[in-house]
């Protein structure tokens, strides 16, 4: 007679299911092609698709990269405190250092301005986006950029490189 899967083991399995769908969710909204979405997680397109299906048999770390790149973080909670599940009561995740996939000319405004030379596209490379950043500096309103921009642009300047665009005093 096979053995029987212990109940916590199908409640984890549902719950990787879950977490699975919501990562192939995000990156859905983010508009994130799957292939491209593996390449920036350092992992094979093959592997992102199992994280997606909720595969118990891939690894963690590769779970925490696939997240780290949509924006998400892994975050562990006391199964008992189920009002820490509720909507809104997580706190938003520190996009201090994150660099997203593909930037959306639309969700920065200051970006999207510096940007006017770009036709055909309304998403660009973390690299071009730090480049349109850099070379337009002069042209740069700091003082209109919203958070969620200059967050961008700070993770961009520590992840790529860049200059101190913000912190020049004659911009």
């Amino acid at each position: 007679m096979p053995a029987r899967t212990p109940l916590t083991l199908t409640h984890s399995a549902a719950q990787l299911q879950a977490l699975g769908a919501q990562l192939r969710a995000r990156r859905k909204a983010l508009k994130v092609s799957s292939t491209a979405a593996a390449e920036a997680a350092g992992m094979s397109r093959v592997t992102l698709h199992r994280i997606e299906k909720g595969e118990a048999s891939v690894a963690a770390g590769a779970w925490a990269n696939a997240m780290a790149v949509l924006g998400l973080s892994l975050v562990a909670l006391d199964a008992d405190d189920t009002t820490a599940m509720r909507e809104g009561d997580i706190p938003e995740a520190d996009l201090s250092q994150w660099i997203p996939v593909r930037v959306r000319l639309a969700g920065y405004p200051q970006l999207q301005a510096l940007a006017w030379q770009v036709h055909g596209t309304d998403t660009l490379t973390p690299l071009e986006a730090l480049g349109i950043y850099e070379r337009n500096a002069r042209h740069l309103d700091t003082a209109a950029m919203t958070p969620a921009e200059q967050a961008l642009l700070q993770a961009l300047r520590a992840g790529l490189g860049g200059t101190a665009v913000m912190d020049r005093p004659d911009v």
